[in-house]
């Protein structure tokens, strides 16, 4: 997307965190804004600021794992606004910590509804509107950096966010030919209130007592650890930068860098080390290669 003036942009989790300075950042840039979250307590906190400002919004209280319910808030906003142009699949938990096998079934369903299922299911109520309008667009889905690097003892968040860069790659491969993108966000540490929502939305859906936020890990310093976050505003910028330059992925740190191709290294190492067959890499052309990996360019250092 070029352009952003004039446009509506619809973000799921966007009362809080990262999904508020996102919302804030689309309404400076002249965009008509949806916030779409599940806590009425936290848009009753975020409206005065579109308020204040006078910047256009509409505000609906969602649980995504609803496909009725999301279908209408969908639907209302079109009302609204008009046509939608960026889709920001924000909305999702931290989950339960420890090994996979020790994760309940109910808190493996939350995660896998919340992280994978409602993501799609944004994609499957908006996507086919906006190739309808024809208009130019983009679809962000909010994975982690643990999408790019395994955190120990995090399994079921590991999975349902390394799962959103097989969603973004095939949706961007999908929408080769159309003028709309998708790319997946993959946020290290920033002053988000993920710890915080995640427990009272476990709490809402599940019925359960809020859960406590959960601590740094053992010999992490608190200081350091607070210190070294970035605020939400600079990841709602890096979003809205990426969007604008068509990268199909938008990551925040170049400290995850070396662990990264740490990763990839170890995968290319097992590789079988012998020789190809080139009939089969001409028959299977499909498997072997995807030219939408090209489209990805070298990401400048980010000025705030």
């Amino acid at each position: 997307m070029k352009t952003f003036k004039g446009k509506t942009a619809f973000i799921t989790g966007g009362a809080s965190g990262i999904g508020l300075a996102l919302a804030e950042a689309c309404c400076k840039e002249g965009m008509n804004v949806v916030i779409a979250d599940i806590r009425q307590s936290a848009i009753d906190e975020a409206m005065p600021i579109f308020e204040k400002n006078n910047w256009p919004v509409m505000a609906a209280v969602l649980d995504v794992t609803d496909r009725e319910a999301y279908k209408k808030v969908v639907d209302d906003a079109e009302a609204k606004f008009g046509n939608i142009h960026l889709l920001v699949n924000n909305a999702g938990i931290g989950c339960a910590r420890g090994p996979l096998w020790d994760v309940s079934y109910s808190q493996t369903d939350l995660a896998l509804n919340l992280n994978i299922a409602a993501v799609l299911t944004g994609i499957q109520l908006v996507v086919p509107k906006m190739l309808k309008h024809g208009e130019e667009g983009y679809i962000v889905n909010t994975a982690s950096k643990a999408a790019l690097i395994a955190v120990p003892s995090c399994g079921l968040y590991n999975l349902t966010k390394q799962s959103l860069i097989a969603m973004s790659e095939t949706l961007a491969c999908d929408l080769q030919g159309t003028n709309i993108g998708a790319a997946v966000f993959c946020p290290g540490p920033f002053t988000s209130s993920l710890g915080q929502t995640s427990g009272e939305i476990e709490s809402l859906l599940l019925g359960t007592e809020k859960a406590a936020p959960p601590t740094p890990r053992p010999g992490v310093n608190l200081d350091d650890y607070a210190r070294l976050q970035r605020p939400a505003a600079e990841a709602a910028e890096r979003i809205l930068q990426g969007v604008k330059r068509g990268d199909m992925y938008i990551i925040t740190h170049s400290e995850f860098k070396e662990g990264f191709e740490e990763r990839v290294n170890a995968m290319l190492r097992a590789f079988p080390d012998e020789a190809q067959n080139e009939e089969f890499k001409k028959v299977f052309s499909f498997l072997v290669t995807n030219p939408v990996f090209e489209q990805q360019k070298q990401v400048p250092p980010f000025v705030k």
